[in-house]
């Protein structure tokens, strides 16, 4: 399974009897999933069998609309028979009350009443959708989905190569760390015992001398923050290999990552160590970034 983005963009369309509809569906970053659908009026009942087609994505914010447009079906004119009843009986009382009242009106033309009250439609907002529309407007969300998050897993495949570019990059300033810890152990016994010395005027023994130079070796000693940075990049490389929803897991690596890499700094006992530590926060600080666009 590959990596997914949780950013895409995707369109659709399909068509049933009088009905012709576009689908525009966006994705952006979130930490668990969330719909939301815009239909046009009189499709309504649709939006529980779309929400439960959503087994492919298991992240990320979507908004999913669907805007009708005219078909060669819907292109007459149409007569709504409620409002044309409607119109033709307020004209009857408003004649019945002029003609008590001594009022001559004008003869009404058919044309005027179909003008009024919203009697004359075209388009297919006349009619309200069939079960055959209502399940071909599934279908082609279904499909439009399908575009989705193919368009998500080819963002995906380009963030897999930065994570791993990253991982490759933080394993390289480890290493780094680790030949420069190392080295700083002799130059370390021998800044202490010179300090020593300058002060005490050389009373102190060479073995208590030996003993403190060994406590602070330890104490800069960051070959467990070292190899807890090796594992981890070989955690991240298991996971991107695997595919699929594992954001959240990678979010805590990250986190993992960051914590190591601030000891490691804190407990640096020269300048080049010092220097790859903070190195290594901010490749890790990108690692993060792009970590959180990961489903």
């Amino acid at each position: 399974m590959s990596v997914r983005s949780m950013t895409g963009f995707a369109e659709g369309e399909g068509a049933s009897g009088a009905f012709a509809w576009r689908w525009t569906l966006r994705a952006v970053n979130g930490k668990g999933f969330d719909l939301k659908l815009r239909l046009p009026p009189g499709f309504e009942a649709a939006e529980p069998a779309l929400r439960k087609a959503q087994v492919s994505l298991s992240r990320g914010n979507v908004s999913a609309t669907m805007k009708l447009e005219r078909s060669e079906a819907a292109s007459s004119l149409r007569v709504d028979q409620d409002a044309l009843d409607a119109v033709v009986a307020a004209a009857m009382v408003a004649r019945a009350t002029a003609k008590e009242a001594g009022l001559k009106l004008a003869k009404t033309r058919p044309e005027n009443l179909l003008g009024m009250g919203g009697s004359l439609r075209t388009g297919p907002e006349a009619e309200a959708p069939t079960e055959d529309d209502l399940a071909a407007v599934r279908a082609s969300f279904a499909e439009a989905a399908a575009a989705l998050a193919h368009d998500r897993a080819r963002e995906g495949a380009v963030l897999a190569e930065a994570l791993q570019n990253h991982l490759t990059e933080i394993d390289r300033l480890t290493g780094e760390a680790a030949r420069l810890s190392e080295a700083a152990i002799p130059a370390l016994r021998e800044r202490l015992e010179q300090q020593v010395r300058a002060l005490l005027e050389g009373e102190l023994p060479k073995d208590r001398i030996a003993q403190e130079a060994a406590l602070l070796a330890v104490k800069a000693d960051v070959r467990e923050e070292t190899d807890r940075l090796h594992a981890h990049t070989e955690a991240a490389r298991a996971l991107l290999s695997e595919g699929g929803p594992i954001g959240r897991k990678l979010e805590f690596l990250a986190q993992e990552f960051a914590r190591e890499a601030t000891t490691l700094t804190t407990k640096a006992s020269t300048t080049e160590l010092k220097r790859v530590g903070l190195d290594l926060r901010h490749v890790i600080d990108q690692l993060r970034e792009q970590v959180l666009n990961v489903e």
